[in-house]
């Protein structure tokens, strides 16, 4: 991966409708060659998918909740079902296993406080876990999808 191909990566991951003629513009190509980047970057896997980022706030979800859980259990059969289980969860937008004193992280997002209430329930409900803890996020300081591309 070179220059070039970390210009193109900087330009999708800021804008990703952007236009092959418009990224071959801003890092001096012609339209196909920078169409051939894209694509390699796309087959290697770097570029791992192109989607629409949603505003929580405009469809109601006005809560995130960073939900930690610890576990006594650690064999395969109980965390294939804690990992069904929460993957099944529409609200959980991350799922995390940790080292440390926490065994998973969970970003959740919801509605309110009643809605995280029923999260909570289906969850407990769901799997046995030790201990579930919350805590809520009073305001978003920096959130981003970018992805730092200082790669020399």
């Amino acid at each position: 991966m070179d220059q070039t191909d970390l210009k193109i990566l900087r330009l999708l991951q800021k804008d990703a409708t952007c236009s092959v003629a418009d990224i071959a513009e801003q890092v001096n190509l012609s339209v196909t060659p920078c169409w051939r980047r894209i694509q390699k970057l796309k087959d290697d896997g770097v570029i791992a998918q192109h989607t629409v980022l949603l505003a929580p706030k405009a469809l109601g979800l006005n809560l995130t909740v960073f939900v930690t859980i610890k576990t006594s259990q650690h064999n395969a059969k109980w965390t294939q079902s804690l990992v069904g289980a929460v993957t099944s969860l529409p609200n959980v937008v991350e799922f995390h296993r940790m080292a440390g004193d926490i065994d998973y992280l969970l970003k959740v997002v919801v509605e309110d406080m009643a809605a995280y209430d029923r999260f909570y329930r289906r969850l407990i409900e769901t799997v046995d876990l030790l201990d579930v803890s919350a805590s809520f996020s009073m305001e978003v300081i920096k959130s981003t999808t970018e992805l730092p591309l200082n790669i020399a």
